[in-house]
């Protein structure tokens, strides 16, 4: 049954991405804006617990290239970001710290990054990240007004979240295509981040399936946007996608604190696993104007006192204009 709704998927969205094809032309955008929303209870599955909830603003400018017949780049998209994310233990409501499998925290940033994108569908993306672990981002406060507005149960045990701690993190991603067939193609992606908040690296592949384009102006890179006339393998992207990624974790601000301090107060840490593996499998469409991606996350424990692993949705929606 499993293997026909995912044939069905696949048919689908070709039909889809054919039609849109015949009734629209893609044109040259620019800039692009837009939002991603993560949350677990978007899964159905009735749970409010570690990675519980993620939001963020995204806006994105396609650079000039100067002389791009003799360089290899192919597109170069300079992009601002504005995210909070916020953790919790099994529960939102915990009785006592002792049922503190993963330490409440939010952080709250604001970065910028650089995406240089090549002819032969490599890029590097480097970015740089400026914020707040700890009270002063406002975890608290948003789940209540999240939990409060929805009429969602009360909240207990946020005075024990990790205290604050200023973040300055850097981060780079390498993606390289591998192979690629008329419907089908593999990438490899890596990527590494440094800082007082997060250090660690990861590796893996990334399967495509269906109507996608090249690297240097995909969704699978945040690169739809482009100041060049690239000329698009298809009209519009409609693909489903797979991505197993082994993740090295050696610090973590929200489940370890401040890294140039001990735990003070009331706070809770906890201690990583160091060997994290994560799995999303989702759906992309960009065209003329709209660009979307929505997926769901696996993602193994990341802290050795937690119950169970992570599961969360993740949605993504870009206007993108001139």
């Amino acid at each position: 049954m499993k293997f026909k709704l995912l044939t069905a998927t696949i048919l689908f969205s070709f039909s889809l991405s054919n039609l849109l094809a015949q009734v629209e032309q893609v044109k040259v955008r620019t800039h692009e804006i837009g939002i991603q929303t993560d949350n677990d209870s978007y899964l159905g599955q009735g749970s409010d617990q570690y990675y519980t909830n993620g939001i963020f603003i995204y806006y994105r400018q396609a650079l000039s290239i100067n002389n791009p017949s003799a360089t290899r780049l192919a597109n170069r998209v300079l992009g601002i970001e504005l995210g909070q994310k916020m953790y919790n233990p099994q529960s939102g409501s915990v009785p006592d710290k002792e049922f503190i499998d993963r330490p409440f925290a939010a952080y709250l940033y604001a970065g910028a990054n650089l995406n240089l994108l090549y002819k032969n569908e490599s890029n590097l993306k480097i970015s740089l990240q400026t914020g707040i672990i700890g009270p002063a981002a406002l975890g608290a406060e948003a789940q209540n007004l999240i939990h409060n507005t929805f009429g969602f149960y009360t909240l207990q045990g946020w005075h024990y979240q990790v205290k604050n701690s200023f973040q300055l993190n850097f981060s780079g991603e390498y993606n390289k295509l591998l192979a690629r067939a008329k419907w089908i193609d593999v990438s490899g992606s890596t990527y590494a981040n440094i800082g007082t908040g997060f250090i660690g690296a990861g590796i893996g592949p990334l399967l495509r399936v269906g109507n996608f384009n090249a690297l240097y102006n995909s969704v699978s890179t945040q690169s739809t946007a482009s100041k060049v006339g690239l000329t698009p393998l298809h009209q519009h992207e409609v693909f489903l996608y797979y991505k197993p990624m082994y993740n090295y974790i050696g610090y973590d601000a929200t489940v370890q604190g401040n890294i140039f301090k001990h735990t003070a107060g009331d706070e809770v840490t906890g201690t990583p696993e160091h060997s994290v593996f994560s799995q999303q499998i989702g759906v992309a469409y960009s065209g003329s104007r709209w660009v979307l991606d929505a997926g769901a996350v696996i993602h193994s424990r990341d802290v050795t006192r937690m119950v169970r692993t992570h599961k969360w949705g993740t949605v993504t929606l870009l206007y993108r204009f001139k």
